[in-house]
């Protein structure tokens, strides 16, 4: 396979990297292959049928248009240096489109990137914990990057970066760019 994220700088997140043209759940696909699987795995799928948002609802994606992505780490650590990995995360994402695309975007604390008073994007942190010790957390990443419709209950909540902006987005490029960042913040934590 051709290296996709050619911007990719890190030394563990994204070093190994699965593409999946259609899955239900990176997350579910991630938690089934988590115990034999690298710390740092992403697993992308270009189709997600049914991915988690919120309170256990469906985050809805288009074909091919956004982003959705699943993270493994394994950081063997205590349970306090990972309480605010979420909101972090969420930080670090709203700081890498502000500064390689000069757009500001929001936190719905804890989870949602919001751009415009709509939704963007979420992230889902679910971590596995012995006694106060953090073997492994599965973070699930959605971000709407070039959808332009959206239907049913979140048509008028949802947007992309595409819909506000009016231009085509390299998806694969915002994906290094954030894994770039989340492994700085990531290894900050740590």
């Amino acid at each position: 396979m051709e290296n996709i994220l050619k911007n990719l700088n890190t030394k563990i997140i994204g070093k190994n990297l699965i593409i999946l043209e259609e899955v239900d759940s990176t997350q579910m696909y991630v938690k089934d292959i988590a115990a034999n699987s690298p710390d740092g795995l992403v697993v992308v799928a270009k189709n997600q049928t049914a991915g988690i948002g919120t309170n256990g609802r469906i985050w809805h994606t288009e074909k091919d248009k956004n982003l959705t992505f699943s993270i493994l780490l394994k950081p063997e650590c205590n349970v306090s240096k990972i309480e605010k990995l979420t909101i972090l995360l969420a930080k670090a994402i709203v700081d890498v489109i502000k500064q390689k695309y000069g757009y500001d975007l929001n936190i719905k604390y804890p989870n949602d990137i919001i751009l415009n008073s709509k939704k963007l994007g979420g992230i889902l942190t679910e971590a596995l914990v012995l006694k106060d010790k953090v073997n492994q957390i599965i973070i699930g990443i959605g971000l709407n990057i070039n959808q332009e419709e959206f239907y049913g209950e979140i048509k008028n909540i949802a947007t992309s970066l595409k819909k506000e902006f009016e231009k085509d987005f390299d998806k694969f490029e915002i994906l290094g760019n954030i894994l770039n960042e989340l492994e700085r913040v990531y290894m900050k934590i740590l």
